[in-house]
């Protein structure tokens, strides 16, 4: 796969190929269905299979004080549509004269002008151009007006519900990690450093790496079985995300215990996968009856995460 930042240097064997355009945050089922025809078109057109997205986000530069925090990183993300099989990811510098594209000039100036588009596939919500005032409908008319092949994928439906990244976000928040899950087909994941704590979890018997710096949506407060990576495999591990009242404390951190491990990770990057919610985040009388929820807790997540 190729990661494409500039297109003024686009490699001729990326162009008139076939184009899917979107945010992807989380790259969930309904991006990997799009994905998918991206691909039966490119072959039936004998070209690229190519998708072209965003960073940063559009909103980070027109509503900044109201974007949420995104689902996955940029080269999470990245990586991800690679997995589906995209021949090139375009992720392309957003800026304000690009956003001041109407959605004419942008199918004009960037999909044939640049790209060279023969093919788009889109799902049925599509937008693109200023303001978002390009549509499906609108994009119909010009890729008939320029000969352009394409493509509208409905959406995916589980349990009734269109999967979407506002909803899978929607999920998060209410701590309803499996549900997310069966929408993205796979774990939902954070990265974040680890730093010093107060130590408090090895005096107890459950060393913790705190993690900072993390970048994504973080589910809401709670205990969570998951598992998490160090030294090149995954580790079952028990995830706290909150405050620890029983000592009085009110930070909200994230902790993660993993399960059997006894290196190092200081100033390190972990990924942690959220399988499961265990129970919400609770105030002990005393630390050994915290403990004792701990040890509950552990052998939960061993079982889950086996």
């Amino acid at each position: 796969m190729k990661l494409i930042r500039d297109l003024d240097n686009l490699p001729d064997s990326f162009r008139r190929g076939a184009v899917a355009i979107g945010n992807f945050d989380g790259v969930h089922r309904g991006h990997a269905r799009i994905v998918e025809r991206l691909l039966a078109t490119a072959r039936q057109i004998g070209g690229a299979a190519v998708v072209f997205t965003f960073d940063p986000h559009p909103a980070v530069i027109l509503r900044p004080q109201q974007v949420p925090p995104p689902l996955c990183s940029t080269a999470h993300r990245i990586q991800l549509l690679a997995d589906l099989g995209a021949d090139a990811v375009i992720a392309y510098p957003t800026d304000e004269s690009f956003l001041q594209l109407d959605a004419r000039a942008f199918f004009d100036q960037i999909l044939l002008g640049q790209l060279g588009v023969r093919a788009l596939v889109e799902g049925v919500s599509f937008s693109f151009g200023r303001s978002r005032g390009g549509n499906v409908e609108a994009l119909q008319q010009f890729c008939r007006e320029s000969d352009v092949l394409l493509e509208v994928v409905e959406p995916v439906r589980i349990d009734g519900q269109v999967v979407s990244s506002s909803r899978i976000r929607n999920l998060l928040v209410e701590g309803r990690v499996e549900q997310a899950r069966r929408m993205l087909a796979r774990p939902y994941r954070i990265r974040g450093l680890v730093i010093h704590g107060a130590g408090r979890g090895r005096q107890l018997g459950y060393p913790t790496a705190n993690l900072d710096e993390v970048e994504t949506l973080l589910p809401s407060g709670g205990i969570y079985a998951g598992r998490a990576s160090a030294d090149g495999r995954w580790w079952p591990a028990a995830i706290s995300i909150g405050p620890n009242p029983t000592f009085g404390e009110g930070t909200l951190k994230v902790e993660a215990h993993l399960i059997d491990y006894e290196g190092w990770l200081y100033n390190r990057h972990v990924e942690i996968d959220f399988l499961a919610r265990l129970r919400d985040i609770q105030r002990f009388d005393s630390a050994s009856d915290l403990v004792r929820q701990m040890d509950r807790d552990i052998a939960a997540t061993r079982e889950i995460a086996a």
